[in-house]
């Protein structure tokens, strides 16, 4: 009883830590709706683009990397020349894999024929007077092309984008499920469930750029992925199952590998989710559920253990991949053994060692009769659930960095998103379309200004000019309470000072209300209140502001345009403005125009939210860009001191941006 009480206790924290069956369903449709419209076939993109690793599985650990797979669409990988027949070879060219000299799980890529694409071109070898694709070429060749200055890791170019640290792996996708994986197929007697393999079969495999370290072709080869069918099996575990899954991984991050060099960290998050995948499928625990939390972490322990004294990890698909192979070996073995086996001689109190779960051991050790009530309703309220919402909303609306000034993009992701809406689909999708339509209206109505402004026709411009602001008005229906400063923007670009303050003041009012949610900051009796209960689409639209995003390559104002351009120079994409700081600076740069001592105002408002908020209205790591923004506010008005104070400022905050250079210029030519 003890132990399922403990186990309870676990569930509780670990819902709380990694989240609830709720939260991490949201943060998973978030991400696959975002995906289909970004992917979808009517846009004819070169490049398919997918989310993978934790963050696609639906875990927000701090510090986990984001990662990410780009595959181009015009390229297939076949088994046998039999499959040829389903292609037009035309539209793909085609690539035969030669698995004859290459260890399990791994294989060569051969080129039939000759290629067109001049980036797989380069990355060839000839072997034996035949043209393969080599994996660390390829690896050289596309490390930065998604974001310049990334460097090699593994199969991936990486690097970080602010505080955020990425893996791009570039591949190879093929439709077919592998020969090797298919005696995987047979042993799929109680999970996961038929439906769900033949998903995986149907969907195939893909190739990332790295070789095995004891092959023959190391530099040649390329590795089998299976990260999609791996997503599909983690989305068929229960909720318990997957806590075990993220108990491993903060059992591997806070005790296993606790201290060590990272040359020294032999094992890997790969590894406990292999674990986890043999135990369900081995039906090792009868009933996955809260009270058993810790005996199925226990079951998964036990079989790690067993792996690293017999020195093979069985790859999930390809039973004869022995991951160990290559670095889990001799002495190394030994050493990992012999920690690993002192912790399991400590049982479960192992666990009090990790900072992440040891109080809710120690409650109930503490505290023998307490109850605990695993409820997911009951552990995290509405108000938390929705903050979780909507900052993925936030985060995975990239749409605006996609367009790339094209309207005839915009039309086709508007055209996209109607296709969409006739699929079935949860709040958590209907609330991000909503979203991404919100920002595709606005970011067309900016480019059909841009695109009309210097015709010289009046008329045309004046019709253009009438689309472009209903097309931005529109956008405030469907996005946040903050997006209203788009119209403001719009106005302010086409000289409509008044307008754009009667939207200012709107705004601020909105902004100004008690129940409003930025971020973590919400009254949330006052929220319950005005929205508990409603729709995700009714919240968003009325109780949310979140901070407003200025595509680095799309002007919305000029006094920014240095800041956009420092940003883009050192591959920021997009400026992060809090809503209040934008605000503030809209309001002062239209009252110049109609009312100076309005425009006082807005400065005395700025400077103060600047100089004396704790966090709260500007994240620290907008601070930057926000000192920046009061700087050029101050310069504006004539107060060349209190500017050079503010920029200096800027330049010792986080360099969130990567805005230093436009700093240093705007310092320069303050000319004190």
């Amino acid at each position: 009883m003890a132990v399922q009480n403990i186990s309870e206790s676990v569930y509780v924290g670990m819902c709380l830590k990694i989240g609830t069956p709720q939260q991490v369903a949201s943060r998973r449709d978030i991400v696959d709706i975002a995906e289909m419209l970004n992917n979808n076939e009517m846009l004819n993109k070169p490049f398919t683009v997918m989310l993978s690793g934790s963050q696609r599985e639906g875990f927000r650990l701090s510090g986990s990397d984001r990662d990410v797979m780009y595959w181009p669409n015009n390229h297939r990988v076949i088994w046998d020349f039999s499959q040829c027949q389903f292609y037009i070879t035309q539209e793909h060219a085609l690539i035969l894999c030669d698995s004859s000299e290459s260890p399990p799980g791994f294989t060569l890529l051969w080129l039939p024929l000759e290629i067109t694409n001049s980036r797989v071109a380069s990355a060839c070898v000839r072997m034996n007077g035949m043209l393969y694709i080599s994996s660390s070429k390829y690896r050289q060749v596309t490390c930065s092309l998604v974001l310049p200055g990334s460097s090699l890791h593994g199969p991936c170019g990486s690097g970080s984008y602010g505080e955020l640290e990425y893996d791009h792996a570039h591949c190879f996708v093929s439709d077919f499920w592998p020969p090797s994986a298919s005696s995987w197929i047979g042993r799929c007697h109680s999970w996961p469930p038929p439906h769900v393999v033949n998903d995986i079969i149907r969907n195939g495999c893909h190739f990332v750029a790295i070789g095995h370290k004891l092959g023959n072709h190391t530099d040649n080869e390329w590795r089998i992925s299976f990260s999609q069918a791996e997503y599909k099996l983690v989305c068929s575990m229960n909720h318990t199952q997957f806590l075990t899954y993220g108990l491993l991984k903060l059992f591997l991050k806070e005790i296993i590998n606790e201290g060590l060099r990272d040359e020294d960290k032999l094992l890997c998050s790969y590894h406990m989710k292999t674990t986890v995948f043999w135990a369900i499928q081995q039906n090792v625990l009868p009933r996955w559920c809260p009270q058993n939390l810790l005996v199925g972490f226990w079951v998964c322990f036990k079989l790690l253990l067993k792996w690293v004294y017999e020195g093979v990890c069985p790859n999930f698909f390809i039973l004869e991949n022995n991951m160990f192979l290559s670095n889990i070996y001799g002495e190394a073995q030994k050493t990992l053994f012999t920690r690993l086996y002192r912790l399991y001689e400590n049982g479960l109190a192992l666990l009090l060692h990790s900072p992440s779960i040891s109080s809710y051991i120690t409650n109930v050790l503490c505290n023998p009769r307490l109850t605990i009530c695993t409820d997911e309703h009951t552990l995290i309220s509405e108000v938390e659930v929705d903050e979780d919402i909507f900052r993925e909303v936030y985060e995975n609306d990239s749409i605006r960095t996609l367009v790339t000034m094209d309207k005839h993009r915009c039309e086709k992701y508007l055209h996209t998103v109607e296709q969409l809406l006739g699929l079935p689909l949860t709040q958590y999708h209907i609330v991000m379309l909503q979203k991404l339509t919100a920002t595709i209206l606005q970011c067309t109505a900016f480019i059909l200004h841009s695109m009309y402004t210097y015709t010289g026709s009046n008329k045309q411009l004046y019709i253009v000019d009438n689309v472009a602001c209903r097309l931005v008005k529109l956008s405030a229906k469907f996005g946040f309470v903050s997006d209203m400063l788009y119209i403001a923007m719009y106005y302010y670009k086409t000289f409509r000072y008044r307008d754009a303050l009667s939207v200012i003041d709107i705004t601020k009012v909105k902004l100004a209300q008690p129940y409003l949610m930025y971020w973590r900051r919400v009254d949330r009796e006052r929220y319950i209140e005005a929205v508990g209960g409603q729709s995700l689409s009714t919240k968003m639209r009325q109780t949310v502001a979140l901070d407003i995003k200025l595509d680095s390559k799309m002007f919305y104002i000029n006094q920014l345009i240095p800041e956009q351009q420092s940003s883009n120079q050192n591959n920021m994409v997009i400026l992060h403005i809090p809503p209040l700081v934008l605000l503030y600076m809209l309001e002062l740069l239209c009252s110049r125009h109609v009312d100076t001592m309005r425009a006082q105002r807005a400065l005395d408002d700025l400077q103060v939210l600047v100089h004396h908020d704790q966090g709260q209205l500007v994240p620290v790591e907008l601070r930057d860009i926000s000192w920046e923004i009061l700087g050029i506010c101050q310069q504006i008005s004539g107060d060349l001191q209190a500017a050079l104070y503010s920029y200096q400022q800027s330049l010792r905050q986080y360099p969130f941006h990567k805005i230093q250079t436009a700093t240093r210029q705007r310092i320069q030519d303050l000319h004190l």
